[in-house]
């Protein structure tokens, strides 16, 4: 019986681990934040593209989303994609030739930066690359969206 309830309760904490995980970008130029999933909302404030965002909820054309900051509003999902991005939110990050942090430094990049996520990242790393198509690795610590 308590197998059966632990069980049931390490599900449900993983569906929710692996939802709250659940980040986007966003795909316009500048997208409004509101404070309700409505146009006629209180806009809060703009969002520039490339910007990383995690999902909190979604409803019919709206997602409630998560900033780098802690803040939380809606979005319309139509100014959001899939592409996986990261933001710098250390003073100062440096992104590595290779996942090693006696690897030469590629470039440095300043608090705010969007950085496009690649795939394949060690663990304790981020996979990067500036858009202007030099790319590294940067410790996890100095990121966030992932």
């Amino acid at each position: 019986m308590y197998r059966i309830r632990f069980s049931l309760l390490f599900l449900f904490l993983c569906v929710n681990i692996a939802h709250a995980l659940e980040f986007r970008s966003v795909s316009v130029p500048v997208a409004i934040f509101y404070d309700a999933p409505s146009v006629q909302g209180k806009k809060l404030y703009l969002v520039r593209e490339g910007t990383p965002l995690e999902v909190l909820v979604q409803i019919e054309g709206w997602t409630k989303v998560r900033d780098a900051e802690g803040t939380i509003a809606w979005i319309e999902r139509g100014a959001l994609s899939l592409r996986r991005t990261a933001i710098v939110i250390s003073d100062v990050a440096y992104v590595r030739k290779s996942a090693n942090d006696d690897a030469p430094i590629v470039f440095t990049a300043e608090k705010w930066l969007v950085l496009d996520l690649l795939k394949d990242s060690p663990p304790g790393w981020a996979n990067v690359r500036h858009r202007d198509g030099v790319g590294g690795f940067v410790r996890l610590g100095n990121v966030w969206g992932l």
